[in-house]
C-alpha cells in the first residue's frame, strides 16, 4: 500500500536528523508506540470483516517489521558512531540554565550593598526565639498591647510565652547589644513571622533591621542616613515624609513614607531613637551613648521595584513568574 511505503520513507527521512539518544526513541515511539499508525492500525482491525482482516493485519505485520528493522539497524549504526567519538577535555563546557537569584535574595542584597561601606555588620539571628528576646528585652511588658499588633505564632513548650517564631528580626539586635563591644552599626536580616495573609501581607516574610549605638547620635542622622538610602535604592530624588508614630522599642517613633508615582505616599520604613529601658536593659550605659534603629519588609521594597502587585507571586514557585527576574 502506498500510505505503508510514505511511512517508511517518512520515518528514514526523520532518522537522518536524528542527533541524540533521547531524539532516536522520541522518534521510535512516534512510528511505533502505543499512539503511532501501526498500533492504532491493529487495533481496527476488529471492524472488518474476516477476509479483509487477514490481508489487512498481514500488510501491518509486514509494515510493523521493516519498521522495527529500520530502527534497529540505525540504532546500531548510530551506537558504534558514538563509542568512536574521543571526548576532548580542553574544550569548554557547554553553557546551561542554572536559574537565577530569587528576587527577594537580591533587594536583600542590595538594600545590604548600600549599608557596608558604611561600615555595617550583618548579624544574622533566631528564627525560633524566647519571649525575653522578641519583646520583654524591647520594652513589651508581659501584658503589653503592642504584643496583639503582632499576632505571634507561638511554639507548644511548657509555658504558652517561653518559645516563639520571632515577630522581626530586633531580637538579634538585642543578642548583638549585649554580646557585641560599642560602637555597634549593625543589619539584621532576616525571615520573621506574623498570622497574617493577604494580597499585600505574608505569614512568612522578609525583614532587615538597622541598629546604631554610638555616642552623639541624633535623629538627624536617623533622618540622613534614611533618606540617602531610598534616593539610592531607586535611583532617583524621592519624596520623603517622616510622620509620627509608636513602638516600644523606640522614643520618639516615625513611620517613613515615600510618595511613590500613582500610588501616592506609601509606608516604607519604620524607625526611631532607641528607648533608653531598651538601653538599659542591655547594659548600656544612656550617659554615654545613644542610638537609632529602622526596620524594612524587603517584600514590599520588592513590589514596588519591581512593579508586583501581590506580595504571594514571589512565593508560589511560578517559574513563569521567577523568570522574568533572570541573572
Amino acid at each position: 500500500m502506498q500510505i505503508h511505503q510514505d511511512l517508511i520513507e517518512t520515518a528514514t527521512l526523520e532518522l537522518k536528523s536524528i542527533k541524540s539518544e533521547a531524539e532516536f526513541f522520541q522518534l521510535r515511539s512516534k512510528f511505533l508506540g502505543k499512539k503511532s499508525f501501526v498500533i492504532s492500525a491493529f487495533s481496527e482491525l476488529k471492524s472488518l470483516n474476516s477476509k479483509q482482516r487477514v490481508a489487512t493485519a498481514k500488510e501491518l505485520n509486514v509494515l510493523k517489521n521493516k519498521l522495527i528493522k529500520l530502527f534497529e539497524d540505525f540504532q546500531k549504526d548510530f551506537n558504534d558512531l558514538v563509542s568512536q567519538v574521543k571526548l576532548d577535555v580542553s574544550l569548554p563546557a557547554e553553557p546551561y540554565f542554572l536559574g537565577s537569584e530569587h528576587p527577594i535574595t537580591r533587594i536583600s542584597d542590595k538594600v545590604i550593598e548600600y549599608f557596608l561601606p558604611l561600615n555595617y555588620q550583618v548579624f544574622s539571628g533566631n528564627e525560633i526565639e524566647t519571649d525575653f528576646y522578641n519583646f520583654e528585652a524591647l520594652n513589651f511588658p508581659l501584658n503589653h498591647p503592642a504584643r496583639q499588633m503582632h499576632d505571634t505564632f507561638y511554639l507548644d513548650s511548657k509555658s504558652r510565652d517561653e518559645y516563639l517564631l520571632r515577630t522581626h528580626t530586633s531580637n538579634t539586635q538585642i543578642h548583638a547589644m549585649l554580646n557585641e563591644p560599642l560602637p555597634l552599626y549593625m543589619l539584621s536580616p532576616g525571615r520573621v513571622y506574623r498570622c497574617d495573609s493577604d494580597n499585600t501581607h505574608l505569614p512568612m516574610f522578609t525583614q532587615i533591621e538597622g541598629l546604631v549605638v554610638d555616642e552623639d547620635v541624633t535623629f538627624g542622622d536617623l533622618k540622613g542616613v534614611i533618606i540617602d538610602f531610598l534616593e539610592n535604592f531607586f535611583n532617583e530624588k524621592m519624596e520623603v515624609r517622616f510622620r509620627p508614630s509608636y513602638f516600644p522599642f523606640t522614643e520618639p517613633s516615625v513611620e517613613v513614607d515615600i510618595k511613590f508615582g500613582k500610588k501616592g505616599w506609601l509606608e516604607i520604613i519604620g524607625c526611631g531613637m532607641v528607648h533608653p529601658n531598651v538601653l538599659k536593659g542591655c547594659n548600656i550605659n544612656v550617659r554615654k551613648y545613644r542610638g537609632f534603629a529602622f526596620g524594612m519588609g524587603i517584600e514590599r521594597l520588592a513590589m514596588l521595584y519591581y512593579g508586583v502587585e501581590d506580595i504571594r507571586d514571589f512565593y508560589s514557585s511560578n517559574l513563569d513568574f521567577l523568570n522574568q527576574f533572570p541573572s
